[in-house]
């Protein structure tokens, strides 16, 4: 009994010692380490998101862009290819000479503008107070393309164009025409083309040429028609 009753207090001390033992909390520097280490992945996972959400957003800017470029060309196309042999009045003036025309009637390179008169604009039954064929224009204002038409095809006096606007960042607006043997910047008068370039200087992706089919006239014709043989 006295052997027990001896040895009971120094184990009653090393229970109380592991307990001791058991509840120590973690050091300052431990605590240190791991907010250095949240540190570092969170500024990781974060770089991670920045990096893909602007990647998202320039590719949606891109994408914008082609498909603002896809159909601008695209109506562009549609209006060439049905071109009118057809002159326009303006303020009911006489009647311009020619079937394609600019600002100050040449085609020199320096010009921004292109106009004609097209057929196929839809109109079912004649149901609208107009005509099935429009007149067109395409103009460079500032730095945006932009394509102008009229609801009647001859406008009269005080009548406002409608504007659409349809590609932007474009710096300069060129044409040239093909008449069966070359691409000129000239056209002769009353005449058409066979095909129609336009060049658009564009501040992101440069020149940018597409060429359209016109059910224009050949050299050949063009000759007989001024008696060459």
């Amino acid at each position: 009994m006295k052997k027990i009753a001896a040895t009971q207090p120094s184990f009653i001390k090393q229970v109380k010692s592991s307990q001791k033992i058991n509840h120590q909390g973690f050091t300052l520097l431990e605590v240190l380490i791991a907010i250095a280490i949240f540190s570092v992945i969170s500024m990781a996972s974060f770089s991670i998101f920045e990096t893909v959400l602007n990647s998202d957003t320039v590719t949606k800017e891109r994408t914008d862009r082609i498909n603002e470029l896809q159909r601008g060309f695209l109506m562009i196309e549609r209006d060439m290819l049905q071109i009118a042999r057809r002159s326009v009045r303006l303020n009911g003036e006489a009647p311009q000479e020619g079937f394609l025309h600019t600002d100050n009637e040449s085609f020199s390179s320096s010009e921004q503008a292109i106009g004609f008169v097209r057929h196929g604009w839809t109109n079912p039954g004649l149901l609208l107070p107009r005509s099935d064929v429009q007149s067109v224009a395409y103009q460079l204002n500032d730095t945006v393309l932009e394509r102008v038409h009229f609801n009647f095809v001859d406008a009269v006096l005080g009548e406002e164009p409608k504007v659409r606007p349809l590609i932007s960042q474009v710096e300069k607006l060129d044409f040239e025409f093909y008449d069966g043997k070359k691409w000129q910047k000239t056209l002769q008068e009353n005449t058409l083309p066979i095909a129609i370039a336009i060049e658009l200087d564009t501040t992101d992706y440069g020149v940018i040429r597409r060429q359209f089919l016109v059910a224009g006239d050949s050299q050949q014709e063009k000759d007989d028609g001024n008696g060459k043989t």
